[in-house]
Parts: structure tokens; sequence; C-alpha cells
């Protein structure tokens, strides 16, 4: 949350943000309930970076594929392979993997993680509720409760079905990373072994065991 101007201010607004804080929790857990519905999910998205002060504004597509604590994502020439417990990251220019566990990186988003936990590792509120391109959505914020280099996380939650629809994270050196989904599946059948890293998938790569 942010800080206050004075206690005055505070104690004034208290009500509303408890109610806030309330509707906030209602809906992430109708969208932890909608997520864990589906037993795959494949949503194709657009990535941007942006940091006004550095002149940086790229974008780019990605794929993400989901299943229970597993997930693939493609983007900006990485592959990165996660089976809930160990990531292997992929770096096309670098020809190399790396190895983490998905413990020991605290910055590590766990897409399946982030809507069953977030009540453990987040403070959530309501922003708003607003209209997008013809749908309503309600917007709300993600403060981690510990120390991160992001300071916050900005949710955009389709109301009707509540699926999230974009997802910003706001680094602490100013940058912006948005997540702005272009197509939702789920419930579709993924091969066997897309969870799974295979060193034969990338010949001649080093691997790098950072655990």
């Amino acid at each position: 949350m942010r800080n206050w101007m004075c206690c005055l201010l505070l104690l004034s607004l208290l009500p509303s943000l408890q109610a806030q804080d309330k509707k906030a929790t209602a809906i992430l857990n109708e969208v932890k309930t909608t997520s864990k519905s589906y037993k795959t999910i494949k949503i194709e998205f657009t990535y941007t970076m942006q940091n006004k002060d550095e002149n940086i504004d790229e974008s780019m597509p990605g794929v993400l594929y989901v299943k229970g604590d597993s997930y693939r994502l493609n983007i900006a020439g990485q592959d990165v392979i996660c089976n809930g417990k160990t990531i292997w990251t992929y770096i096309k220019d670098a020809n190399e993997v790396q190895i983490n566990d998905v413990e020991e990186n605290s910055d590590v988003i766990v897409p399946s993680r982030l809507f069953t936990s977030y009540d453990k590792n987040y403070k959530a509120r309501f922003v708003k509720e607003t209209t997008e391109n013809d749908r309503t959505v309600d917007i709300l914020e993600l403060t981690p409760l510990e120390g991160r280099s992001f300071s916050k996380i900005e949710l955009t939650v389709n109301k009707a079905n509540k699926e999230v629809i974009s997802f910003v994270i706001f680094d602490k050196n100013g940058t912006t990373f948005s997540y702005i989904v272009t197509r939702f599946l789920h419930d579709i059948p993924l091969e066997p072994g897309l969870f799974t890293f295979n060193k034969d998938d990338f010949p001649g790569a080093e691997i790098i065991d950072m655990r």
C-alpha cells in the first residue's frame, strides 16, 4: 500500500480501504477458482518493456503454456521450462542453459502460484472497475510483502469470466514489463514432454547449473 500524507487521512479512508481489500480478495479468489478449474492453459501475449528515462520501448510476442505448477514460456530468444521445482532457461544468443531451483529464485513468478499464494506473498488492493475494448474489467494491485526487485504488480481481470487479460510488473528501477493477452485457450491437449528439459533439443548448448 502507498504511504498516506497524514494519519488523519489514513483514518478517514480506512473503512473504504478495508472494503477494497475485501473486494480484491474476492476477485482473486474467483480468478484462482477459474484458473484451477483449467487442466491446461495456453496464452499468446504481447510483451512490452518500457523505461522513459532510458528511452526503452520494446514489444514482442510470446507464448505461455501452463499445467499445474509446470509451465513453458517462449519469448525474446529464451525458452523457459519449469516442472514446478526446477527452471531451465535457454538463452539463444549465448547458446546456454541455466538451471535454477524455483524456491531459490525469489523473483520468479510462477503463473499457477500467483493466484493460489497471493494471500501469503502479496498485499492485494482493488483499484477500480472500468471498460477496456468493450469489456468490463477490474484493476487490482498486488504489492509484495517481502523484498523483491519489483515494487508491485497490476492485474486487469475480465469481470465476465474472471480471466487475467493483462499483467504489468513495475520494477524498482523505473522499468515496466507488460504482458497483454491476445489469445487465451484452456483444456487443450499438450505434448507430454513440453515441461521436461531435454538437452538433445538444444544441441551444443552450454549447461550451467546454478543450484
